[in-house]
């Protein structure tokens, strides 16, 4: 019999390890979905005060705990954009398109780099793509049609 309780006490006493651990688990991982919101949020805060270098950290180490957050990707591409890197800004709009091929501002921002280096063919696709997927940016849809226009090889020979 006492053989037995002795039994019983340790499955008890394993199942409160278990229980207790489990919990310590879930605590450590809902911290951590706090400081990976942290992150985005105080990541928008410094963007907006044009602290551009400091938040472009932040939205980094948000991307690093959550690899699928395209706002984080889209903050990058307008930190690339302010800072002229093209390179890096296509990168991150490509990086958004993926996770969200209806991105509307990631669409508006590539099809203005595009026309900026002068790819009709890119720009061309990217506009008709736009004009389809278009909800908070549609009234760009006249002003990337206007550059668009200024690019084409028949305008060129009017423009010069």
């Amino acid at each position: 019999m006492i053989h037995s309780a002795a039994k019983f006490v340790n499955w008890i006493m394993k199942k409160i390890f278990f229980i207790k651990t489990f919990v310590i688990y879930l605590f450590l991982i809902s911290g951590g979905q706090a400081v990976q919101s942290n992150y985005f949020e105080e990541g928008i805060k410094l963007y907006l005060e044009k602290k551009f270098d400091k938040s472009k950290i932040l939205f980094e180490r948000d991307i690093v705990f959550n690899p699928k957050n395209e706002k984080s990707y889209l903050y990058l591409a307008k930190i690339f954009n302010e800072n002229n890197n093209d390179e890096e800004l296509e990168i991150n709009l490509n990086n958004v398109l993926l996770l969200n091929p209806q991105n509307d501002e990631a669409i508006y921002m590539l099809t203005l780099l595009k026309i900026k280096q002068s790819d009709y063919n890119q720009a061309k696709e990217l506009i008709d793509r736009f004009i389809l997927v278009c909800k908070t940016f549609c009234s760009k849809k006249n002003e990337i049609q206007q550059k668009l226009k200024k690019l084409t090889p028949e305008n060129a020979k009017v423009n010069n």
